[in-house]
């Protein structure tokens, strides 16, 4: 079984392996239909598609972000009707430099399934080593999916309460101009949570923006925003819980395990105006 990362050759050689269960996460933030139909045009064999708004997140209420976790039960039932059991290795892949792949990565994880793997590459990768697609949805047969939540979510008010912490480092995985609080078009308010360090998710990447970096580079760019403190006591987010996921999976890539996602990031945080914000490009 494969840990965090899986190659387009391993993947390839498992296609028709029924123990696996690939799952095409292409998204668009601002065209929604996208994902889907650029699936039904052509996917990875035997890939399911699972949709960021629809699947991958719960009902919005106004407060609680722009992807906010769906209900629990409500996704495990989802995932048992896609034929994901307790040995079942998941494979999630997008066109996004994995960024939704990372979303779904994490939310397995954090449900207690610990066989699940990004696709190093995406569908760009795999369409370098000239691998085929098909248009074909495939029948799969349903398997029982039981989620044994873990303690690796962080609450606004936990993140509230620990805000001047020296201990807490609050990595931000959005770009450096919505960091900064400029160029802001997904969410109302512009600027960042005070005292986050912005880390970019695309710097996970190779030059291209297609592979991970090799695990000594990640290691060693992680090692100097860490600046000596624990792992577990890093706070990942990003505009709304999803680009975060990348950075936590590049991180468990370097071996700095146990860091925790506040999966409503900037989008719940600054749905309070009480709640104090910073812009500029350093921690406020």
């Amino acid at each position: 079984m494969f840990d965090k990362l899986v190659s387009v050759d391993s993947l390839a050689a498992h296609t028709d392996d029924p123990a696996w269960r690939v799952f095409d996460c292409r998204h668009d933030l601002q065209n929604l239909d996208y994902g889907l139909q650029a699936y039904a045009k052509g996917h990875i064999p035997g890939a399911l598609f699972l949709h960021l708004d629809r699947d991958l997140s719960g009902t919005k209420t106004g407060s609680n972000g722009r992807h906010p976790l769906p209900d629990v039960a409500t996704f495990a039932a989802l995932m048992s009707a896609c034929g994901v059991g307790a040995d079942t290795q998941v494979v999630a892949y997008d066109n996004e430099s994995g960024i939704f792949a990372a979303r779904l990565w994490w939310m397995l994880r954090w449900l207690g399934h610990d066989k699940v793997a990004v696709l190093d590459g995406g569908l760009p990768g795999w369409r370098r080593a000239k691998l085929p697609l098909e248009i074909e949805v495939r029948k799969v047969t349903a398997e029982q999916f039981v989620p044994r939540p873990r303690d690796e979510i962080v609450a606004t008010a936990e993140v509230l309460a620990k805000l001047h912490a020296p201990e807490m480092l609050i990595l931000d995985a959005r770009s450096e101009d919505r960091f900064a609080g400029e160029n802001e078009t997904l969410d109302p308010v512009a600027g960042h949570i005070p005292g986050a360090e912005n880390r970019f998710y695309f710097d996970n990447l190779d030059d291209p923006g297609c592979f991970f970096k090799p695990v000594d580079e990640l290691r060693a760019e992680f090692d100097d925003l860490l600046n000596g403190r624990d792992p577990k006591n890093v706070v990942q987010q990003c505009g709304s819980g999803v680009t975060a996921c990348h950075n936590l999976l590049a991180m468990e890539v370097a071996g700095l395990c146990g860091s925790k996602l506040y999966a409503g990031s900037w989008s719940e945080w600054c749905s309070d105006p009480s709640r104090p914000i910073a812009t500029g490009d350093q921690p406020g």
